[in-house]
Order: C-alpha cells, then sequence, then structure tokens
C-alpha cells in the first residue's frame, strides 16, 4: 500500500510529526475500477472519508458527484468545481437554515428517514427531491451504521407519500449496508427492502426512480477484500434479480473504497515499555492515536497494516497506544498486534490504508497535539 510516489515523499521530504500522505494515482484507479464495475450506477464519493481539496479536484475533473453531510462539505464541493447538480446532501439530520442554504447554493437531492425532516424540506427548498434511507443490519460490516439512520420500510412508505403530499418529489430510497462490508451478498436483502419500498408507493400512484446504494465498499486493511468487480457483479445481479427489467437509477457512494489504500500514515515509536517485570507483553507508544486521527480502533474495529524497518526481525504480540493522558486512547490490547521485538524508541512506523476516516477524525489540539497533518500528491 506505500507507492513508490509516498515511499519518495517520505525519503525526501521528511516531514517533522506524524503526519498522511495520500497518492492520488491511487485514487483515481479506484474511482476508474468503480466505474467499470458499476457503469450504470452514478459514482456519489462521500466526501466525510476525506475533503482534501486536491482529491475533491480530481474527482471533480473525473466526472464524480459527491455525497456530502453538512454545508460545509457542499462548499468544499462547489469550490473543487463540481456543479450543484453533482451534489447529494445525504445526512438524514440537517438543520432547516442549512437545508435553507443548500438549496440557495442549487442543492436540489436530499436525504430523509422520519416525517419531521420531510417537514423541514418541505418548508426550506419546496419542490426539492427527496429519498428516504431504510434502516439495514449491517451484518457483515467491520464498521456498521446501523441503527441511527434510516426507518423500517413501512415507515418509509409513509414518509414519501407525506412529502409527496408537501409538494418535494418523492424520487427514491437509500440504505448504507456498514462501513467496510466485506460480504457481497450485503446489497441482496436491502435492494429487496427497497424494490417493497417502490411497490407500495406505486400502489398510491407514486413511481419512485432511484436508489441510493450507499457506500460500504471496503479498502485491503490486513485481509483481503473482494475486488470492485466482484461487487458490481453481485449487486448488478441483485438488481436484476428484484427489479427485473424495470432497474431504477441507481447511486453509489464509495468513500473509504474510494480513498482508504491511497493513504500512509508515518509515525514514530515514542516510548516502549512494561507495566510490571513479570509483564509477558510490551506497551508501544505511538505519537499519534485514537485522538490523532485512529478513531476507528474504537472497540478494535479497523486493523491497519503496520509496516517497520525492522519487520524482517523476530516478532511478538505487543499493546499498542497513542500518546495522549486518555486511558481510551489504546489501540489494540484485547487482539495485541504482532511487531518486531527489536522495535525501539525513535523507529518510524508506516501505518497503511489511513486514506479514509483519519484527518477528520483528528481532534483540533487533545493535550496540545495538533491536527494530522496531511500531504496529497
Amino acid at each position: 500500500m506505500t507507492t513508490e510516489r509516498i515511499a519518495e515523499f517520505f525519503k525526501t521530504r521528511r516531514p517533522e510529526g506524524p503526519c498522511l500522505v495520500v497518492d492520488r494515482e491511487v485514487v483515481r484507479d479506484n474511482y476508474t475500477a468503480f466505474r467499470r464495475a458499476l457503469p450504470d450506477s452514478a459514482i456519489y464519493y462521500a466526501v466525510k472519508a476525506n475533503p482534501a481539496p486536491q482529491i475533491l479536484e480530481l474527482l471533480a475533473s473525473l466526472g464524480s458527484n459527491f455525497d456530502c453531510a453538512s454545508v460545509a462539505e457542499i462548499e468544499m464541493v462547489l469550490e473543487a468545481g463540481a456543479g450543484a447538480e453533482r451534489i447529494s446532501y445525504g445526512n438524514t439530520i440537517k438543520k432547516e437554515r442549512d437545508i435553507a442554504r443548500a438549496h440557495a447554493l442549487g442543492v436540489k437531492l436530499f436525504a430523509v428517514d422520519c416525517h419531521e425532516e420531510v417537514e423541514k424540506i418541505a418548508r426550506a427548498a419546496p419542490g426539492a427531491k427527496v429519498f428516504c434511507r431504510v434502516l439495514t443490519d449491517g451484518e457483515g460490516a467491520e464498521w456498521p451504521l446501523s441503527r441511527k439512520f434510516g426507518c423500517v420500510p413501512p415507515m418509509a412508505v409513509d414518509v414519501l407519500v407525506y412529502a409527496h403530499q408537501l409538494g418535494l418529489e418523492s424520487y427514491g430510497v437509500s440504505f448504507h449496508v456498514g462501513s467496510q462490508m466485506t460480504k457481497l451478498e450485503a446489497w441482496d436483502a436491502a435492494l429487496a427492502d427497497a424494490k417493497r419500498v417502490f411497490a407500495q408507493l406505486a400502489k398510491q400512484g407514486i413511481y419512485l426512480q432511484m436508489v441510493n446504494m450507499g457506500g460500504g465498499f471496503p479498502t485491503k486493511y490486513l485481509r483481503d477484500v473482494p475486488t470492485a468487480e466482484a461487487y458490481g457483479q453481485a449487486i448488478f445481479a441483485a438488481l436484476s434479480r428484484h427489479f427485473g427489467n424495470q432497474l431504477p437509477k441507481t447511486i453509489i457512494e464509495p468513500g473509504r473504497g474510494m480513498v482508504g489504500n491511497a493513504g500512509v500514515i508515518k509515525s514514530e515509536v515514542v516510548l516502549v515499555s512494561k507495566k510490571s517485570d513479570e509483564d509477558a507483553h510490551r506497551w508501544v507508544f505511538l505519537d499519534i492515536g485514537k485522538f490523532g486521527g485512529l478513531a476507528e480502533t474504537m472497540d478494535e474495529a479497523i486493523r491497519y497494516p503496520i509496516r517497520t524497518e525492522r519487520d524482517g526481525d523476530e516478532m511478538e504480540p505487543c499493546v499498542l497506544a497513542g500518546p495522549t493522558c486518555d486511558s481510551a486512547d489504546v489501540m489494540y490490547e484485547k487482539n495485541m498486534y504482532p511487531l518486531p521485538i527489536t522495535l525501539t524508541i525513535g523507529d518510524e512506523v508506516l501505518i497503511e490504508g489511513t486514506g479514509a476516516y483519519t484527518t477528520t477524525y483528528a481532534s483540533v489540539a487533545f493535550n496540545g497535539f495538533e491536527p494530522l497533518k496531511s500531504y496529497v500528491i
């Protein structure tokens, strides 16, 4: 995952402190792979994964659309050169004044999952297109996204009928199978639910047009994951199974799968110690932890590939922790991480697959540590 371009950057620039470096050529390759895997689906990059201007500008130039979670993200995308017609305001939890601002900027596509959100959009963005998010169970995802977003299918029907009654365009349904989804069949049940919502609305004379199939496409960490092509084949088969020859317009929202494998974090060993003379395991402390951008190690959900210059030496499991004065700042303890026994203070550590959900998760100045620096090459 550490490309030649990234390795050369670290070698020649020698940036001080922990930093993320993202290779745009990997992002370009990922976009091309999604385009080939699902040629009939519109790609809406999930900006929250990594909103670096250089990444947004690249994707805008390639023709990508964008899934935004806030007005700030919408403004970033517009600044990157994409028109408002290429933006979806995909967060189901929005202030009414933010809806109005997005609408004033030209955004016409909004996510909902309840009657109250429909009412806000009807007032602040009259005539807009809305799609209703349906709950999924997230089974098989390493970073699930269930419960907080979406509603059960029967409620989705009611919500979209209500939107139609309030003068909005009931445009479609959405779902998210869960982030870092490794099960190819995960989209099947969700598409079955989407079809049922389509059918119920059609009985009432409301004809939906679009299914937003969300993100969930994984990046490779320690385990191999299916290719974009494999996901494309599985999703298209499920679409055909449930919708027959009346396929709806479709959207996908890759975030992690678009940028995750394009980034590498350079870190440094600050301390190697034990808690007692009898302690069988070392504690290895890095200059980056949960509050510096590695929040997805919470519950040890995401296990990043870690490389050192001593990887040819004997390995043993250790507890891996961050530098802050917070006992929660421990990345791997229940399932300890194998690292070289020769690893010592001052050694450089590369944390791969960190192009997504790192810079935006980093705290502003917890314990006085500055936010994670980022370079896009």
